[in-house]
């Protein structure tokens, strides 16, 4: 698994991965009990979100009809909490990973960046996974109410996607084992971050290219701070 430090401000890093995503279950015996039915659930939710990111927006037309859009506009966001917590999401189980830098960096000064971040991501989402369990609790009153409770619903998918998030974090931090080497191409993007979006975007995209990543431009695209 290769993770990469993508410089987005003089000061700021965000770490970033494109990884496959877990393969598809063949057992056709649907899962029992609440909980293993809303994981099942959740991970058709993210792939169906991933192929609206990947083949979506270049192939489908325009969504008529308001429930149509409301369900483009989810899948959208979905789509995204996909490609900030996939990298959490992907360590989990790992035993070893590849660290991408700066060539301008130094391997330490990587190296704490990776902690600090991994740091940041386990408190952040263990703190709303505990918020989102209290509004999951308070959610159970809307049970008198005809009706499915969507509510409940938004508060339980939130808890699964946070669960996994801590999950992983704690095992970036505690049990991956991490390599790490420099590279030039992500170097380059520190340039770009004081550039225009619209004057950097085909240089941005040499480098995404020259990583072999296709979501790259995008990621930097929205995140990267002047």
């Amino acid at each position: 698994m290769d993770v990469f430090l993508v410089p987005v401000a003089r000061d700021r890093y965000e770490l970033y991965c494109e990884e496959p995503d877990e393969p598809q279950a063949t057992d056709p015996t649907p899962p029992t009990g609440f909980v293993r039915r809303l994981v099942h659930r959740f991970r058709e939710l993210l792939a169906e979100a991933e192929r609206e990111r990947r083949h979506g927006a270049a192939s489908d037309p325009a969504p008529r009809g308001f429930m149509s859009r409301v369900r483009a506009r989810t899948m959208r966001y979905v789509a995204e909490s996909i490609a900030e917590q996939r990298l959490l999401w992907q360590l989990r189980g790992r035993a070893g990973a590849a660290l991408l830098f700066p060539d301008d960096l130094s391997e330490a000064h990587a190296r704490e960046i990776l902690r600090r971040q991994l740091n940041r991501d386990f408190e952040r989402h263990r703190f709303w996974l505990a918020i989102d369990s209290l509004g999951l609790v308070g959610s159970a009153a809307l049970m008198l109410l005809p009706g499915p409770n969507v509510v409940a619903y938004y508060f339980a998918f939130r808890i699964v996607g946070h669960f996994l998030s801590v999950r992983g974090a704690r095992q970036g931090l505690v049990k991956v084992e991490w390599t790490a080497a420099a590279s030039a191409p992500l170097t380059a993007l520190r340039a770009m971050v004081g550039m225009p979006p619209e004057a950097r975007a085909d240089r941005v995209h040499e480098v995404a290219s020259t990583l072999r990543l296709e979501h790259l431009a995008a990621f930097f695209q929205r995140t990267a701070i002047p």
